[in-house]
């Protein structure tokens, strides 16, 4: 079957705290065909066959800045094994490739497919999301989670005590247009990526 595999490595993790536990633990609270689990050291691995699973658990990584993450598309083996770690197939390949590529790039993401055309689609939409992400301020995000959750720019004014314009102000800012955006034609290459291999 075809599926999405993220390989994905601690970035500075001998000068830090390990983050595994934690991000474990946010990404279990999404779907996911094999969930995320350390691999060995500060790696962590899940398996994916859903395109708006992946772009959420992507989102969730991206926001940290504390990840190399690589992306693999294609084939793995089945019966899957209970443990995402114990999978193998090209996708599994890919995404060791992609995370070790994702080393060498400022934006500490890649992806690796089958299909190179594809996959450069989609890192590239990447990029620009991730580029975005990390520009955005604490009080960015607080406005940007509660527009995407489907709040009004009124309404999320009310929940945060500050004006309308001064949301408005905030989304700017924080790029919750092009976010958004990033995020949706992230979620319909992928999903016609998946589409396309499983004909």
């Amino acid at each position: 079957m075809r599926a999405v595999v993220l390989t994905v490595d601690q970035r500075a993790s001998r000068t830090g705290p390990d983050l595994v536990p934690e991000t474990v633990a946010t990404l279990a609270n999404l779907a996911t065909l094999r969930s995320f689990e350390r691999t060995a050291g500060d790696e962590i691995q899940g398996v994916l066959d859903r395109a708006d699973s992946a772009v959420a658990c992507l989102r969730v990584l991206m926001r940290s800045g504390d990840w190399n993450i690589g992306i693999g598309i294609g084939e793995v083996e089945t019966p899957l094994p209970e443990h995402a770690r114990a999978g193998r197939g090209e996708a599994y390949l890919h995404a060791r490739a992609a995370v070790t590529r994702a080393k060498q790039v400022h934006t500490h993401l890649s992806v690796v497919g089958a299909d190179d055309y594809r996959a450069d689609q989609l890192e590239t939409v990447l990029w620009l999301w991730a580029e975005v992400l990390r520009h955005r301020s604490d009080r960015g995000w607080a406005v940007a989670d509660l527009i995407e959750a489907g709040l009004s720019h009124a309404d999320t004014g009310r929940k945060l005590g500050i004006t309308q314009s001064a949301v408005s102000q905030r989304a700017r800012a924080a790029g919750v247009v092009e976010a958004t955006r990033a995020a949706r034609l992230t979620t319909q290459l992928l999903d016609t990526t998946l589409q396309e291999e499983l004909r």
